[in-house]
């Protein structure tokens, strides 16, 4: 998955939606679309662009899906903003260093 990929998914407010209520743990379709202001079919749809982002896993539990957090999507994309923060940590350190340690 491309950090690209997910943040274009995750612009969407039904999905992100969906993934707060896919932290409480797998859910099938219809409890994730419960009090949503889409449909049934609508989420079905939101899950699948989640799902090709690899942001969830499904599988089959009878005739129902059951939709889960993907760990590993989270984390690819968790790694990518973490370059962000180590970026911000070593111009400070930089700075620190450029001062010697002397604050004003």
């Amino acid at each position: 998955m491309a950090y690209g990929t997910a943040l274009a998914v995750l612009a969407d407010p039904t999905r992100r939606k969906v993934l707060e209520r896919l932290r409480a743990g797998p859910r099938p379709v219809n409890m994730l679309a419960a009090g949503l202001p889409v449909s049934r079919p609508a989420v079905s749809q939101h899950l699948r662009a989640l799902k090709e982002a690899g942001l969830v896993d499904e599988r089959s539990e009878g005739v129902r899906r059951i939709y889960s957090l993907r760990r590993e999507g989270f984390l690819e994309l968790r790694d990518w903003l973490d370059t962000f923060w180590d970026s911000a940590l070593v111009a400070f350190k930089q700075e620190v260093e450029k001062t010697d340690g002397v604050v004003e």
